[in-house]
């Protein structure tokens, strides 16, 4: 029964005599559905999936522990030259976070310039400059006459 519903999956994938490369059938192998080419796993196959995620996990841990001792040990090493240079180190190290402040806004303003310039030219070249007055010309006037509109309802409203 689960062999017909995986060819099912198979056969509804290629309808139309396309292929999908990521169908049902793929992602179920992916995700390691239970259905899945109606195979139970054995628990030998279980007991090495458990070993090896054990092993990796215990690989990694250790990994962690040594990196932890390796960063208190240097910062023990380094306490005291950092007690005896601190009268140089911290406006040295004020004056490289000022300067690098200072580059990344700089690089920031002129990635917003070019933004702007790219979006002007695009603009720019995409109406042609007569249709860019008239069309200015023509929302000038509406903003006119909306005021006009505006003063006329307010100087109405004043009289009575």
């Amino acid at each position: 029964m689960a062999t017909h519903h995986v060819d099912e999956a198979h056969h509804q994938s290629r309808v139309g005599g396309r292929s999908g490369a990521v169908g049902e059938h793929y992602m179920r192998g992916l995700y390691g559905d239970d259905d899945y080419g109606s195979q139970q796993q054995s628990a030998l196959a279980s007991a090495a999936k458990a070993l090896a995620a054990g092993t990796a996990a215990f690989s990694m841990l250790l990994l962690s522990g040594l990196a932890l001792t390796g960063t208190v040990l240097a910062l023990i090493v380094a306490t005291p030259l950092l007690v005896i240079f601190s009268p140089v180190l911290v406006p040295a190290g004020i004056t490289v976070a000022l300067l690098t402040a200072g580059f990344v806004s700089s690089g920031g303003f002129g990635a917003a310039a070019v933004g702007v310039l790219a979006w002007m030219y695009r603009y720019l070249q995409q109406q042609p400059h007569d249709e860019a007055s008239s069309s200015a010309k023509n929302k000038a006037h509406d903003v006119k006459d909306w005021a006009q509109h505006r003063l006329g309802l307010d100087q109405g409203a004043r009289a009575h």
